[in-house]
């Protein structure tokens, strides 16, 4: 994912997704005794499902951008392409900088190892050095509000507390550009106005933002430009107004 257009922090090229899975008539078991006798005149069918066609879009450095969509339109395949987690089919895609995302918090944790191994791990995968992970300890840890577990195995945290750590460890390493999937309402009360208040200081110091939501109030309140996903096609993209107003036409008619 290398930089080929300075101007736009995230490129999204013609991206077209499509999944292979076996036909109902065709069972797992039945298919490897298939492959394990040779039985070569028997093909094994195969199911296509395309979950997203021909996406494009760009993100301004220091945007805040907004993705919208139901269940079922795309977004967490698109999300995982972002981050490379998942490859397209076809298309492009350019990150031009480094990258922090919360797709499911507090799911990218070893639960076998402390919640401070924990953040020395997220913290390499994202690019920092052990140096820089280090001083910045305190500040997640801090920022988290389980200082007292923080040396404790992740296996013994409850949700919330993964989640907590997750979010702390996302929004404290200062990448330039932070991706949020539907985390705009973690932990308790108190956590929230927190970690919106961080978000808010991060939009404002000209980081990137990309926000997917169900939320058309959080895209209204936070993002500049959105683009609405739609069974896998983009919609429509622009102010985001215009694009809440063409979301709730589709919600009215689903």
């Amino acid at each position: 994912m290398s930089s080929y257009n300075s101007e736009y922090a995230v490129e999204v090229n013609s991206i077209t997704k499509v999944f292979r899975r076996l036909s109902s008539h065709t069972t797992l078991k039945k298919a490897f005794i298939d492959l394990i006798t040779f039985n070569r005149n028997k093909q094994v069918k195969m199911l296509k499902f395309t979950a997203l066609k021909d996406v494009n879009f760009n993100i301004k450095r220091g945007e805040t951008f907004g993705i919208i969509g139901p269940n079922g339109a795309g977004k967490s395949t698109l999300l995982k392409i972002l981050c490379g987690i998942m490859r397209p089919t076809s298309g492009k895609v350019a990150i031009n900088g480094s990258l922090s995302a919360l797709l499911e918090l507090g799911t990218g944790f070893h639960p076998e190892l402390t919640g401070r191994e924990n953040i020395l791990i997220n913290g390499l995968i994202l690019g920092l050095s052990k140096k820089e992970i280090v001083s910045k300890y305190d500040e997640i840890i801090e920022f988290s509000g389980i200082k007292d577990f923080i040396d404790e195995p992740i296996k013994t945290y409850s949700s919330g507390m993964a989640v907590r750590l997750s979010f702390s460890v996302a929004v404290n390493v200062n990448p330039d550009i932070l991706i949020l999937d539907e985390v705009l309402a973690v932990g308790d009360a108190e956590f929230q106005t927190k970690s919106k208040k961080r978000i808010e200081e991060y939009i404002n110091s000209g980081k990137t933002v990309l926000l997917v939501s169900h939320d058309k109030t959080a895209i209204l309140n936070y993002c500049t430009e959105a683009l609405l996903l739609y069974k896998g096609t983009v919609l429509t993209k622009g102010k985001t107004e215009d694009v809440v107003d063409r979301y709730e036409e589709v919600e009215s008619v689903s």
